[in-house]
């Protein structure tokens, strides 16, 4: 055996966990991304989706990807920056551009190319990238790959991100880097503290707002737009995975910062553009997003129905406010039974343990679509009551 393949041999955590029967992932659905999914057969009640608005199946944008695959093919055979520009893409970019509230718009192939792409480029080796500890991997890959200097702040914590402000040089280039709702622990950022010390020590800002569109803000706009700094806010990022029911990715921002991300960022200029029929079923996601603002309000009552269902069980949830609900678990092998043990209940819901979160940190993520029924959620809570009691997390 080469030493690569002894090296990575060692690991052998999914067979141990394989061996015990609580191997969690990789769980194949034989049917359509809805409230309701087939895993080997049998009907399962789906919490692990990130599609918040429950668009995913919706035939409007099915019929819409289809059209685009019958006209355009089924991809560009090239990146952006050479023979992957459609029109459909500029139309995508100018509608994501009106409704953030942007200048211009650039379109990735998927979300986590934006955070990689923008953060590893825009700043230089005597400037700061300032981020939050549980910001998501793809925005600490692109820290990573940033020639410069990188300063973390704990988490949501307004006092040490100013203490990180201060110990910047005043006359060097500083971007502060958070995500607008926090994808495992389902907590929204301080945005308005953050514009706040931005503009104190001339600090820029890039939110991640993949899992606050669709859910927050007029119209789903994200957090940006719910606390009234868009305006204030330099980068605004998002994907089309999640409320947009589709692939890729988007950064919204002045042109003068695109039009140095289109000749620099190396996830943009080296990448394939996102097919056609991702393109086309962004596009019409986002015209019923803003035709059915019916859909927010559903999440929002189903997801205070959810919540107010947790707290009075006794699970532990952190300080979420959002439609992902963090189920503290605090062990990574009782996640990983408990997640078998709800699905065999007929309930899907996602693992997270290290290094995603700390290792004391592990938790059940719960998280709700506007498709979702009142009955569904009951029958989880129900459910979940049952697993916890049985697992001693609840009385």
């Amino acid at each position: 055996m080469k030493l690569l393949q002894a090296k990575l041999a060692q690991y052998q955590v999914p067979q141990q966990a394989k061996a015990a029967g609580i191997y969690p992932y990789f769980r194949a659905i034989s049917s359509e991304q809805d409230p309701e999914v087939i895993i080997n057969g049998k009907k399962v009640l789906m919490f692990g989706s990130n599609c918040y608005t429950g668009l995913v199946n919706d035939p409007r944008i099915k019929e819409a990807a289809i059209e685009a695959t019958k006209k355009y093919g089924t991809g560009c055979a090239g990146s952006p920056f050479l023979n992957g520009t459609l029109d459909l893409h500029k139309e995508l970019e100018a509608a994501i551009a009106k409704y953030i509230g942007k200048e211009d718009v650039m379109i990735y192939s998927t979300g986590f190319e934006v955070n990689l792409g923008v953060v590893s480029c825009l700043t230089g080796r005597e400037d700061y990238i300032i981020w939050d500890e549980q910001d998501h991997a793809s925005i600490i890959e692109g820290r990573r790959l940033s020639f410069s200097q990188s300063l973390k702040y704990k988490h949501n914590d307004m006092d040490s991100l100013e203490k990180q402000l201060q110990k910047c040089d005043p006359d060097k280039i500083k971007l502060i880097v958070t995500d607008g709702v926090f994808s495992m622990e389902g907590d929204v950022a301080n945005l308005p503290e953050i514009v706040r010390l931005a503009k104190q020590y001339n600090a820029s800002v890039m939110v991640d707002e993949a899992h606050g569109i669709g859910v927050f803000g007029k119209g789903g706009r994200g957090t940006c737009d719910h606390f009234g700094v868009t305006k204030d806010v330099d980068l605004i990022m998002g994907t089309f995975s999640k409320s947009f029911a589709s692939l890729g990715g988007f950064i919204a921002t002045d042109k003068e910062i695109t039009n140095y991300l289109r000749h620099h960022s190396r996830s943009y200029i080296f990448t394939a553009s996102i097919t056609p029929a991702s393109t086309a079923a962004a596009l019409k996601a986002l015209e019923i997003m803003q035709a059915e603002p019916e859909r927010q309000d559903k999440l929002w009552e189903l997801t205070n129905f959810a919540l107010e269902g947790f707290r009075n069980m006794g699970c532990e949830i952190g300080h979420t406010s959002t439609p992902i609900i963090p189920l503290y678990i605090r062990d990574n092998f009782k996640t990983f039974a408990i997640t078998r043990d709800l699905l065999e209940e007929g309930i899907f819901v996602n693992p997270v343990v290290s290094p995603a979160v700390a290792p004391h940190d592990t938790l059940i993520r719960f998280s709700l679509m506007a498709t979702h029924t009142h009955e569904q959620v009951t029958t989880a809570l129900e459910k979940i009551q049952k697993v916890f009691r049985a697992h001693e997390l609840i009385p």
